[in-house]
């Protein structure tokens, strides 16, 4: 999803727009995590970037996807951008560390 959300609209008062994209981004990820997962992979995994312009986009993690939302409302932008690609994610196993077991 690459989409330039627009946070003025003739009909629809601010804080029900802001709702509605955050529902719409919250759609996507749960529609995207529940795609069937090819068999050497873990689970779904996510590139994010936020920006007020499509050129000073800046990588984000998914847990703060909301917290960008409700930034763009306090600067009071007319609109910013939003990209979230879905790609492969595999687990890695933590070190054992030794000196922890006593």
């Amino acid at each position: 999803m690459r989409k330039i959300f627009s946070l003025t609209h003739e009909k629809i008062k601010g804080p029900r727009l802001v709702d509605a994209i955050k529902h719409e981004v919250k759609k996507y990820l749960k529609r995207e995590r529940n795609k069937k997962l090819p068999e050497d992979i873990d689970f779904w995994d996510f590139d994010c970037k936020y920006g007020h312009t499509k050129e000073s986009a800046e990588v984000i993690h998914t847990s703060a996807l909301n917290k960008s939302i409700d930034d763009a409302v306090q600067n009071e932008l007319t609109s910013f951008y939003l990209e979230i690609l879905v790609k492969p994610g595999k687990r890695t196993k933590k070190p054992i560390d030794d000196d922890s077991e006593e």
